[in-house]
């Protein structure tokens, strides 16, 4: 088993971690402080290919694979984890409508998505369908020439910027989750509002509600058959799954890389404060931490190369790098003193950004469930 990665990968890597540094990082804590949608970055980042890792060249893809995708995940976040949402908004969508939509869709869509022309978003939560996703009321219903949408969708990323989106809802609410359909719309029509939602982290990536009144859908944006959309729902949150424990290994690491540097320039008592061992002890915790979920990222982007299921690994990926980038933010705060309580450091923002990957694309009880009922035998995630 080779821990190294080929050459090409290690390319990619490289590039992402510049792009971030040079382009990111100049701007993030002011992209951070005024919540600043960064328009220009998703063009940067389509133009060099970043959202097409996992779409073939003929949709305008590269085809570069999952774990480039994983890659160029964990490098944005590292440098603003809520520009790495980009990556999510685009490529999500993208991957959906590969996977799940007709050659028409694929043709049309993918392209605009993967070289930034077209804001993408995802509509799954609602005002008491979060964790249950089956819980939803938004309904789709029959109309003449397709589709009228009525329902609100809230907490979705994108939702006041976006130009089309992968929208869930009900066909048939007689046949519970089997009555669950998905569709690609076109956001700019009448019958819908949006309106924005203010948070704790992530400022410069956009979250907010959507409100659907008598929207229609022409028949053509169905993606796969009526009832497919449970089915497709939860194929789409294991990709984005990947992508977001990618980003919290990233998150962790920017911790690390900034307590470590502090430690060992910090002077108390006459020494540097890395000479302490209450604090060598949290930085031993959070590499062990950040370098154990980084080897379980890989190992579920892996899987997803090679065709296989992974639907317990990027859970097993998603709790252990969530739980990294949440401890490691925690105790670089703690390292950092008053000091990372200031807006002065990023540290304050790791702490705030940290917590989203605890609650985003399934939350850590989601996780636990999933893991925990595929050891016992009640439901096998991989099946």
């Amino acid at each position: 088993m080779d821990f190294d990665l080929p050459e090409e990968l290690a390319e990619v890597r490289k590039l992402a971690r510049d792009f971030a540094e040079k382009e990111i990082a100049p701007c993030a804590a002011k992209d951070d402080r005024e919540h600043t949608f960064r328009k220009d970055l998703v063009t940067k980042m389509g133009a060099l290919g970043f959202f097409g890792c996992t779409i073939p060249e003929e949709y305008g893809g590269n085809g570069l694979g999952f774990l480039a995708h994983a890659l160029i995940s964990e490098e944005i976040a590292r440098v603003h984890s809520a520009i790495r949402f980009y990556l999510n908004m685009q490529a999500g969508p993208a991957v959906t409508l590969l996977e799940f939509g007709n050659e028409e869709q694929k043709r049309r869509y993918i392209p605009g998505l993967l070289n930034g022309e077209s804001y993408g978003c995802f509509a799954i939560t609602e005002p008491d369908a979060g964790s249950d996703v089956a819980a939803m009321k938004t309904t789709a219903t029959r109309s003449e020439h397709g589709y009228i949408l009525n329902g609100t969708k809230i907490w979705i990323t994108n939702a006041t910027v976006a130009d089309a989106g992968v929208i869930f809802a009900y066909t048939d609410p007689s046949k519970k989750h089997n009555g669950i359909s998905a569709f690609y719309v076109n956001l700019h029509q009448p019958g819908v509002s949006r309106r924005n939602l203010d948070k704790l982290g992530a400022r410069a990536s956009p979250t907010g509600e959507l409100v659907f009144e008598n929207f229609r859908i022409p028949k053509e944006s169905l993606i796969g058959q009526e009832g497919d959309g449970f089915k497709i729902c939860m194929r789409h949150l294991n990709h984005t799954r990947l992508s977001s424990a990618a980003a919290a290994v990233g998150l962790a690491s920017a911790a690390r890389e900034a307590a470590v540097s502090y430690a060992n320039q910090r002077e108390q008592f006459g020494q540097k404060i890395g000479q302490f061992q209450m604090n060598q002890d949290l930085i031993a915790q959070m590499i062990v931490q950040e370098e154990a979920s980084r080897l379980l990222v890989h190992r579920a982007a892996c899987r997803a190369d090679r065709g296989q299921p992974y639907n317990l690994e990027i859970s097993i990926a998603k709790y252990a790098a969530a739980e990294a980038a949440a401890f490691s933010a925690d105790a670089a705060l703690k390292i950092f003193g008053a000091y990372g309580y200031s807006t002065e450091f990023p540290v304050e923002r790791y702490y705030r950004d940290a917590k989203a990957y605890q609650l985003v694309e399934g939350s850590m009880n989601i996780q636990k469930l999933i893991i925990a009922q595929d050891a016992l035998g009640y439901r096998k995630a991989n099946r």
